[in-house]
C-alpha cells in the first residue's frame, strides 16, 4: 500500500513544483535514474506505465525507493484503466496519473485514499474530475494547450490546481508558473537522450537541481 497519504503527496508536489517522469525497462537503469533525481532534490517521481512488463519494473523500483530513497514519493503514470491502477497501488504506488479522466480509476483510488491526477482538456472535464474529489488536474499534452489555457481556466475557477505535462522545459518554466500552474511534469526535457543513452546520471542530478532552483526563483 501507499507509504504516503494523498495529502502528503499533493503538498509535496505543490511545494517542490516538480514531478519528474520516465519509463525504462531496465531496472538497474530505472534505479539509477530515480537515485539521480533524489540526489538532485526531487521528492516525487512518476514511473510511466509503458511497455511490456512495466509493472514488474515498477515493483522492484518501489521496493528500492522504500529502502534506499525513503523520502521519495513514487507513483505511476499513463494508467488507463481501474485494474491497472489497483495493481500498481498494491505494489506501493503513492499516486496515479492518467492521460484521460476516467471515473472507474477515480473510484478505486478514492477507495484507497490515493491521490489521482487525471488528464483533462476542457473546463467541463476539469469540473467533473473535481466533483469526484480530484486535487490536481493534469493538463496533457501541455505543449498543445499552452500556459494560456491554465490562465483562462483559473479566471473563473481560481481554486483549480493544474499540472501541465508535455512541452515543459527549463526555458519555459516561468511561463507555466506565472500562468498559474501548481506544479509541472517533466519527462524528456529532464531525462534527455544524453542522460539515458550515455547513463550520464550526474547530468540528470544537475538538471533536476536546476529545475527545482528555477521554480523557487520564479515563485519568489
Amino acid at each position: 500500500m501507499a507509504k504516503f497519504t494523498r495529502i502528503e503527496v499533493f503538498q509535496t508536489m505543490k511545494d517542490t513544483g516538480l514531478v519528474p517522469l520516465f519509463f525504462n525497462s531496465d531496472i538497474a537503469v530505472a534505479k539509477a535514474l530515480a537515485t539521480a533525481c533524489y540526489k538532485g532534490g526531487a521528492r516525487v517521481l512518476e514511473f510511466t506505465h509503458r511497455g511490456d512488463f512495466a509493472h514488474e519494473v515498477f515493483s522492484e523500483l518501489s521496493h528500492y525507493c522504500k529502502n534506499e530513497l525513503p523520502e521519495m514519493m513514487l507513483g505511476v503514470g499513463s494508467v488507463t484503466d481501474a485494474a491497472s491502477a489497483s495493481l500498481y497501488m498494491s505494489m506501493g504506488a503513492n499516486f496515479i496519473v492518467t492521460p484521460v479522466f476516467r471515473e472507474d480509476i477515480a473510484r478505486v483510488c478514492n477507495r484507497r485514499k490515493v491521490l489521482w491526477s487525471p488528464g483533462c482538456g476542457s473546463l467541463t472535464e476539469i469540473c467533473q474530475a473535481e466533483e469526484m474529489g480530484c486535487e490536481l488536474v493534469k493538463l496533457f499534452p501541455g505543449g498543445i494547450y499552452g500556459p494560456g489555457f491554465i490562465k483562462a481556466v483559473k479566471a473563473p475557477q481560481p481554486w483549480t490546481r493544474i499540472m501541465p505535462t508535455g512541452g515543459v522545459s527549463l526555458t519555459n518554466l516561468e511561463d507555466w508558473f506565472k500562468a498559474g500552474a501548481t506544479c509541472v511534469g517533466m519527462g524528456s526535457k529532464l531525462f534527455t537522450k544524453e542522460v539515458v543513452q550515455d547513463k550520464n546520471y550526474a547530468q540528470l542530478e544537475t538538471n533536476t537541481r536546476q529545475a527545482l532552483h528555477k521554480i523557487q526563483q520564479i515563485r519568489q
